[in-house]
């Protein structure tokens, strides 16, 4: 089996480090392309607007000057000499749970994975709280992923699926369940932007969460992740929203309106 790793979290991230090691039980081989910077939050950004540089740092390990989109575009089509049989993205440094996988750089690792018709992963560790000095449990993820891994892989995916895994902030003794979940999804108002000043005068603003309390829904990652065990959350990048589809069909359709439909 031929796996291709990467990341958002860049290169030299401790997280890669990790997913390395859990990869090595399943194959001898790994390839690695990941960003050579942190590229957290970007999503499924790809690069149009600027040239795209390829570092090689070793055999079968590049860093690419772009997301994670753009390394899993260009190990795909250009330097791998065939298209690997699985992708794993992270393991990234804090969760991608609820809402975090519409804008998360690892899950979109995964998700262009899934285009080219590559069964796909992403993997992350959650932290206490997101800052500088909290230590993630890196062998939480790694004590776990592959065994939980080769199961996913016995399974048959339906086309267009992703899988997310997400480690509680425990240490492996400390977690005894996986829970295969849903998405769940916060409060949006704990997203917001803290307006400072710079040395000249001029306001910037810098983009990050309150931490609240939630109390999250059963069954999804949220909770799973709140309550110490591993989450397994299939996801799809269809986007549609079928009973509202259906709905519409009821006033849209054929010939196009040609009056204004009186407000109620």
């Amino acid at each position: 089996m031929r796996i291709l790793l990467t990341n958002d979290d860049g290169i030299e991230a401790e997280g890669l480090e990790c997913l390395e090691r859990i990869a090595r039980t399943l194959s001898d081989d790994v390839w690695v392309c990941a960003p050579a910077v942190e590229q957290s939050g970007k999503g499924r950004g790809i690069t149009l607007t600027e040239p795209l540089r390829v570092l090689n740092l070793g055999e079968k390990r590049f860093a690419v000057t772009g997301t994670p989109t753009d390394c899993v575009v260009l190990a795909v089509n250009d330097l791998m000499p065939e298209k690997p049989d699985l992708v794993l993205s992270g393991v990234n440094r804090g969760h991608n749970i609820g809402e975090d996988v519409s804008y998360s750089g690892t899950v979109a690792g995964a998700l262009q994975g899934m285009a080219f018709g590559i069964r796909s992963i992403a993997l992350s560790q959650s932290l206490e709280r997101f800052h500088d000095e909290a230590v993630a449990h890196w062998e939480t993820a790694e004590a776990f992923a592959p065994a939980i891994i080769s199961r996913l892989l016995e399974q048959k995916w339906a086309n267009g699926v992703v899988m997310n895994l997400n480690f509680p902030n425990r240490p492996p003794e400390a977690v005894d369940q996986v829970e295969v979940t849903t998405q769940g999804f916060r409060n949006v108002g704990e997203m917001h932007a803290v307006r400072r000043t710079d040395l000249r005068g001029r306001d910037y603003y810098w983009m990050g969460f309150r931490g609240e309390k939630q109390d999250p829904a059963e069954g999804t990652d949220l909770r799973a992740i709140e309550e110490g065990r591993i989450s397994v959350t299939p996801l799809h990048i269809d986007l549609t929203h079928m009973t509202s589809v259906h709905d519409l069909k009821k006033v849209l359709g054929g010939a196009p309106p040609k009056s204004v439909a009186t407000a109620a």
